[in-house]
């Protein structure tokens, strides 16, 4: 396939491919696209297969590729996001964790205490938690404090009794991590937790898209949404795929 380019704004862009498109006529466009080292992420929604073109495209010519029998419509995206962009998958996001499903048209209740403060306690909440209808409970280990002198959470041993939880009922469980040493903790927790405070810790969220685990992460006390989106970026370009 050869093409002739010039020079546009903007450096990432989705290409939106009609509906039964020609197997031999995409796999040429991708073709062309790894040779100028265009980065392509393919995401198969309901309705419509989208590819995500992430590097410099400022020289592809968006009439030219319009203009492919497989190609439906091209748009540039302008945000400084580009994984965490609706324009890259459309559809809705659902997190599944054996069995358990989280958004969509799902409803899933997380509950649970501030901070797990004993074993007695972390059980029997639990036990009620799940007689509720929860489904993932929800307990920190690892708590952070305005004062040095306040109760920093049980840790490792926090974590061990919100296991310890999981098996007795099953319930999934969900708890903030503080930073990347306290990783090796969290091999058996289900969603890991990134509080306000951290929401910019940008080399811990990067370790975090590393990990292949659901992350819930929190908006900072005085972040606005765009800074939000930029930090699930940083978990997102480290591997993790909504």
């Amino acid at each position: 396939m050869a093409l002739v380019c010039r020079k546009d704004k903007g450096k990432n862009m989705v290409i939106v491919l009609k509906k039964n498109p020609n197997e031999s006529q995409v796999e040429n466009l991708k073709n062309w696209l790894a040779g100028m080292n265009i980065g392509i992420q393919t995401i198969e929604g309901e309705h419509s297969v989208i590819m995500g073109l992430v590097g410099d495209t400022s020289t592809i010519e968006i009439e030219l590729i319009q203009s492919l029998d497989v190609v439906e419509t091209v748009k540039r995206i302008q945000e400084p996001y580009k994984k965490a962009n609706r324009k890259f998958h459309p559809s809705d996001s659902v997190v599944e964790l054996d069995g358990v499903q989280i958004g969509g048209d799902n409803f899933t209740i997380m509950a649970g205490p501030c901070s797990v403060e004993s074993r007695e306690q972390i059980l029997s909440i639990a036990k009620e938690v799940k007689s509720s209808g929860a489904k993932i409970l929800r307990g920190g280990a690892f708590k952070p404090r305005t004062s040095p002198y306040a109760f920093q959470g049980m840790r490792a041993e926090g974590i061990e009794l919100l296991l310890e939880a999981k098996k007795e009922t099953g319930l999934k469980i969900v708890t903030e991590i503080m930073e990347i040493a306290q990783l090796e903790y969290f091999g058996d927790v289900d969603i890991i937790q990134v509080g306000a405070r951290n929401m910019q810790n940008f080399e811990l969220l990067k370790e975090l898209g590393k990990t292949g685990k659901p992350i819930l992460l929190k908006r900072g006390l005085s972040s606005t949404i765009q800074e939000l989106l930029m930090s699930a970026e940083y978990v997102m370009a480290g591997g993790i795929t909504m």
